[in-house]
């Protein structure tokens, strides 16, 4: 079975026409119908039925698609890898992060790297604490922010970038909406928007209210930092949110008030599978980030 015969299945799957494959691949329609006569006698299966003018995949031809798309596309990997391993200047970067840093982190460090590297591409996947984790794991992302950083788990490692403060925000109407600093005690009475279970943020703003003696009554949940905003905005309870998520979107915004009993902050990290070599060009960013943390 060689490369060139499954290239032709494909396409000839695909458009269910030897000579519209062959025009496609730019190969005489004999040197298609040869290949794929050679590739079912090789297996032994037979892929296709003839419809009229057109071929159609017979069930298990369906099935051999399937895979052979599927190796085709590991194998266009990588190729692309090997070629990032020549130019680490160039590829593909998979890089996931919580919505949180989404809002202005995240564009503004790939902003700065690609000021240096502007054949580089990156695809970003957002996610949960536990997800992205997860998708490290299972090498569906090269790195990814986090946030709290894990610093001692098992199967990934990296980096502690930053630590990150918390703020107190109420409806700009609220009694301390004002102040200059407030006490988290003093919100005890309020309801409080909350992020959903899935979220870090939602522990630690549970752990911050426990140090202050309370535990915050729900007034709504959440999933991202925009959406508890905005509710806090429109009157409808109180939270806690990082700094970098308190940004001015929109006329309906809530205030902001630094927490001066207890302090409470959030820390960032960088994160890749423990022991794993992943391509120079994500090797690339990951040295970036170090350096560009380290002198903030």
């Amino acid at each position: 079975m060689e490369l060139r015969q499954l290239q032709y299945f494909v396409s000839v799957a695909r458009k269910q026409h030897v000579t519209q494959a062959a025009e496609e691949l730019h190969v005489a329609q004999s040197a298609v119908s040869r290949q794929i006569h050679l590739l079912e006698e090789e297996l032994d299966l037979s892929l296709f039925v003839q419809k009229g003018r057109n071929l159609q995949l017979t069930p298990v031809g369906k099935l051999f698609l399937a895979k052979i798309e599927m190796i085709l596309s590991d194998l266009e990997r990588v190729v692309q890898e090997a070629h990032e391993f020549l130019d680490p200047n160039k590829g593909e970067i998979r890089i996931g992060f919580p919505h949180s840093l989404g809002i202005n982190l995240l564009p503004t460090v790939v902003a700065c790297f690609r000021k240096d590297y502007p054949n580089v591409k990156f695809r970003l996947k957002q996610g949960t604490f536990n997800s992205l984790i997860r998708d490290v794991i299972n090498g569906e992302i090269d790195l990814s922010f986090i946030s709290p950083f894990p610093e001692n788990h098992a199967l990934v490692s990296g980096e502690l970038l930053l630590t990150e403060e918390l703020f107190a925000i109420l409806p700009a109407q609220h009694e301390l909406a004002g102040a200059k600093s407030l006490h988290l005690a003093q919100l005890k009475e309020e309801p409080f928007v909350m992020f959903s279970e899935d979220y870090s943020l939602r522990a630690i703003v549970l752990e911050a209210c426990k140090k202050a003696g309370f535990v915050p009554k729900f007034g709504f949940e959440g999933d991202e930092t925009d959406t508890i905003r905005g509710l806090v905005a429109a009157g409808l309870g109180v939270s806690l949110l990082p700094e970098m998520a308190i940004t001015e979107m929109g006329p309906l915004q809530p205030a902001k008030v630094r927490l001066q009993e207890p302090k409470v902050t959030r820390t960032i990290g960088l994160i890749r599978r423990k022991g794993e070599k992943i391509p120079p060009v994500a090797e690339g960013f990951h040295s970036f980030l170090t350096e560009y943390f380290r002198n903030k």
